[in-house]
């Protein structure tokens, strides 16, 4: 999720254990804390595949996260104690705020290493936009209320709430990936086609529409589907280009970033590059993260020994009121197969 969400996420939730004792300074040190393990964004890595499967790595392990609340509790207690609140509330406070940082990205389409060190494949729920405004207005609000009127003292009925109204959303939201999925997995069945894989997301800053892919061999579908739609999502075929994958067969990038996005990727030949998509950030025609891997050169395929991002577009204002429009009205024409054309420019 965005900074500001896990700012203000971490600050309520600190806020909820230790106001009544820190005041206002358990908002101020509970944002702080609540960010740390975005740091790792200042971390120089070898070229732009490691950039992207390396983040939300190390940092965002619980295993790291929770030696690291362990270590923290320790370092307060010693330099500065407060009798008032014992050791194990001053623990799970802190432990909270660390470690629902990558709980809460794990709730995106990007791919979160909870269990780093452990070789297993990132978890992206992907059931909220990496930016949510319903999910984050209530922590705000509450955060706000704190600064404004204090929270030494108090009970914490106003930061519990936002915390509980949060967490309802992000319940809400699941209860969309299963809609949208069921929906599709119906039209699926009643056309034969047997799916290589599934992918469901929002789409940008809600959880009522939202885009499904469906891989099927040298094809991919993609369906919008809404929470208010009456009839049948349509599926619409794209071509997927993995012929052109045979050419990475010796690309270490092209292995690692096929484990971190479970192999929902897509595949151009631009000029003379290369380019491999992964379909699962952004919106149809407008994916965040493109890398060239291989440049053609001397009638074959050359893997390149790192990987460079390609120039993006994240779309525009028209397009983002058109998918506004397709969650109230099914018969909203929305181009998915021209937005992905645009890929192969």
């Amino acid at each position: 999720m965005d900074s500001i969400t896990q700012a203000v996420l971490g600050a309520t939730l600190q806020g909820a254990m230790l106001g009544r004792w820190q005041g206002r300074k358990a908002l101020l040190y509970g944002a702080a804390l609540g960010t740390l393990p975005d740091l790792d964004v200042v971390i120089r890595y070898s070229d732009a595949v490691a950039a992207m499967t390396y983040h939300r790595g190390f940092s965002h392990s619980i295993f790291v996260l929770s030696a690291l609340a362990v270590l923290l509790t320790l370092l307060i207690r010693r330099w500065r104690p407060n009798p008032d609140y014992s050791t194990q509330r001053l623990f799970i406070a802190l432990w909270l705020v660390l470690v629902t940082h990558p709980l809460l990205d794990s709730f995106t389409s990007y791919g979160t290493q909870l269990f780093w060190p452990l070789q297993t494949p990132p978890i992206a729920w992907s059931s909220v936009f990496i930016i949510d405004p319903l999910y984050t207005l209530p922590l705000l609000l509450a955060v706000l209320a704190g600064l404004a009127f204090g929270l030494k003292d108090r009970t914490p009925h106003l930061p519990l709430a936002a915390l509980a109204l949060s967490s309802l959303y992000l319940a809400f939201s699941l209860g969309g990936k299963f809609m949208a999925e069921q929906r599709v997995a119906d039209v699926l069945e009643r056309e034969g086609i047997r799916p290589q894989a599934v992918f469901s997301s929002p789409t940008p800053f809600n959880t009522l529409l939202w885009r499904v892919v469906v891989l099927e061999g040298e094809d991919y579908h993609e369906a919008l589907v809404s929470w208010f739609d009456q009839a049948p999502p349509v599926l619409e075929r794209i071509p997927r280009g993995t012929d052109l994958a045979r050419g990475l067969r010796d690309s270490p990038q092209h292995l690692r970033l096929a484990w971190f996005t479970h192999g929902i990727l897509r595949y151009d030949r631009i000029d003379q590059a290369l380019v491999v998509t992964d379909l699962r950030l952004g919106m149809t025609g407008f994916h965040p993260f493109r890398f060239i891997l291989a440049e053609h050169r001397d009638g074959r395929w050359q893997p390149l020994a790192q990987a460079r991002r390609w120039p993006t577009d994240r779309g525009d204002a028209e397009r983002l009121k058109l998918l506004w429009q397709r969650v109230w009205q099914q018969d909203q024409a929305v181009p998915l197969a021209s937005w992905a054309g645009l890929l192969r420019q």
